[in-house]
């Protein structure tokens, strides 16, 4: 991909973030996170840890900007997707550490009906106005 092209895309995926609601933000960050994942497990099968390395870490960073970003006092089961978010993390730091394509794979399938269950209330959802810029932490979310 030439400079340019990659330039214009990075530009737009930076558009489409900084103009998405905050409803949006949330289920793109989880289908990137899901995207992470999924490389990764395929790295890990195919022996390319540097690759399956990265693509854990950006998930983690993922999950630490969901953790970090969630209002557990603010609804019933946020305890609880506190706990969920604890326990992939270790569980992605472990599966880094042990090259396991098994922890990955158990990461995927703890978040996946998550990711799922966020898209279908998303869907519920009326159009919402952007996130104010400015707001949020590092991957946008706030």
């Amino acid at each position: 991909m030439s400079y340019g092209l990659q330039a214009k895309r990075a530009e737009y995926i930076r558009d489409a973030v900084m103009s998405a609601s905050p409803v949006r933000l949330l289920t793109m960050l989880y289908d990137r996170m899901l995207l992470d994942l999924n490389r990764a497990e395929a790295a890990q099968q195919a022996g390319n840890w540097p690759a399956a390395s990265e693509q854990l870490i950006h998930a983690q960073a993922i999950v630490a900007e969901l953790s970090g970003t969630l209002k557990v006092d603010e609804w019933e089961g946020g305890e609880n997707l506190q706990a969920i978010y604890g326990y992939v993390m270790k569980a992605l730091v472990e599966a880094n550490l042990q090259h396991s394509a098994a922890m990955t794979r158990e990461c995927i399938n703890l978040l996946e009906p998550l990711r799922a269950a966020w898209h279908e209330a998303a869907a519920q959802l009326p159009a919402q106005a952007p996130a104010p810029t400015g707001t949020g932490g590092t991957l946008g979310v706030g």
